[in-house]
């Protein structure tokens, strides 16, 4: 008997952490749990919207159960939200192995394009140095990539603060491993060389006159990506800009805003900063002797590119506003003013920051009409709610509040409070 119990808690504990894991402890359990939790929402979520689950003894309220609803989907939201983040985690935590393979394999590709091409012109000290440059650096992002293994390996330093790719990071990033590259093939090959006319030619070809165009553009970049990050803390800081964290990187967060929508600014700096990398990489494989000399007109294009994203960066963002605020009306129901228990239906801009527009963030949104706080019902419809919304919210005036004047305000899910709008309650 106990040999049976043993080999049957085994057998647990494999099938516990197997094809059907959902309990976080390993990367694996941690994408199961999460689609899990997803899948039990949306048809609980479109449940709902059909009128489907609600229980006898709040279905004769429509306020009632609108209330009831909303707190259900609020409670699997936030379990969905939990196991997104867990998810997003484990995804971290074992992408560095990923980043490795690419980095090494990108070092693989630089040996087989450089033996390719020897086969007529003869292997050159240039193409040594050259794959000794590729060794090196590959060795300095394995060991970055190692140190920073809970945080993405080497892709650790060009995620922001809000947990997304950041472009201007990246970017950045590229042009400082293209130089560090191309000096250390100009290091490499004046290490081999052996005539003083053969060396004094390399040290030439680290002259600013050569390489001007280049030592801009990457000074530019930099620059661009120490300002941005300041540029966003103060905006966040002074309630100009709303951000939310997400839950995990992607590689669309370059050319994307906070809300997956594609983005022009960010778009046009990826490729052009791309397209200015390969023609430097092009010259310095016909020119190893120097560094690339990006022409003035190419690199005037990524200066204008750059100002173009980082204009973009100010232009972005503003602070929710409530335009208006009235009596929620039904069909069949008469008009009148606003009284206690009444829907209030307010009307505005900026309420669901970007981003934010997932079940747990949208159950995080409340309304202060005087001294009391209303959190805002989610009201579900066949994929996805129809409150909140991006420009009007609708919420139940709470007994507790006081006839008369009061002032209602919206607190969005990243924080930000808009302007106060007087309405009048009667009894």
């Amino acid at each position: 008997m106990a040999v049976q119990e043993a080999g049957q808690g085994a057998g647990a504990g494999k099938d516990a952490h197997g094809g059907g894991c959902t309990c976080g402890d390993c990367p694996h359990g941690a994408r199961a749990g999460h689609r899990k939790a997803l899948a039990a929402f949306l048809h609980q979520r479109d449940g709902f919207a059909a009128g489907k689950g609600l229980p006898a003894a709040v279905a004769h309220s429509a306020s009632a159960s609108r209330q009831w609803v909303s707190d259900e989907l609020t409670q699997s939201a936030a379990e969905v939200a939990d196991r997104s983040r867990a998810e997003g985690r484990a995804w971290l935590a074992r992408l560095w192995k990923s980043t490795l393979r690419v980095v090494w394999g990108a070092t693989v590709l630089l040996l087989m394009v450089q033996a390719l091409t020897a086969i007529r012109a003869g292997w050159t000290a240039a193409r040594t140095a050259g794959l000794l440059a590729a060794l090196v650096t590959a060795a300095a992002l394995s060991a970055a990539s190692w140190y920073h293994r809970e945080r993405g390996g080497v892709l650790a330093p060009v995620i922001g603060e809000d947990n997304r790719l950041s472009t201007s990071r990246a970017v950045a990033t590229a042009w400082v491993l293209f130089t560090a590259f191309a000096v250390l093939t100009l290091a490499g090959q004046l290490a081999a060389a052996s005539g003083h006319r053969e060396r004094d030619a390399l040290i030439a070809g680290l002259d600013l006159a050569r390489g001007a165009g280049m030592v801009t553009v990457l000074a530019v970049v930099c620059v661009v990506a120490v300002l941005v990050r300041r540029v966003v803390g103060l905006r966040v800081q002074g309630q100009r800009l709303q951000k939310v964290r997400a839950h995990r990187p992607r590689a669309a967060d370059l050319l994307t805003d906070d809300s997956g929508r594609g983005n022009f600014a960010d778009i046009q700096y990826v490729v052009i900063s791309a397209v200015a990398l390969v023609f430097g990489l092009v010259r310095l494989a016909r020119r190893p002797e120097q560094l690339p000399d990006l022409p003035w007109g190419l690199a005037v294009v990524v200066l204008v590119s750059a100002a173009t994203y980082l204009a973009g960066k100010y232009a972005e963002g503003g602070r929710p506003v409530v335009l208006s605020v009235v009596r929620a009306r039904e069909a069949g129901d008469l008009d009148g003013p606003i009284r206690t228990g009444d829907d209030i239906e307010i009307r505005g801009v900026g309420f669901v920051p970007p981003g934010a527009g997932s079940a747990d963030r949208l159950s995080r949104m409340v309304v202060r009409i005087g001294a009391v706080n209303v959190h805002v019902p989610l009201v579900p419809v066949t994929g996805g709610f129809s409150n909140p919304s991006d420009t009007v919210l609708t919420v139940p005036v709470p007994a507790e509040v006081e006839p008369g004047r009061v002032e209602v305000q919206v607190v969005t899910a990243a924080g930000l409070e808009t302007n106060r709008m007087a309405v009048d309650i009667t009894e």
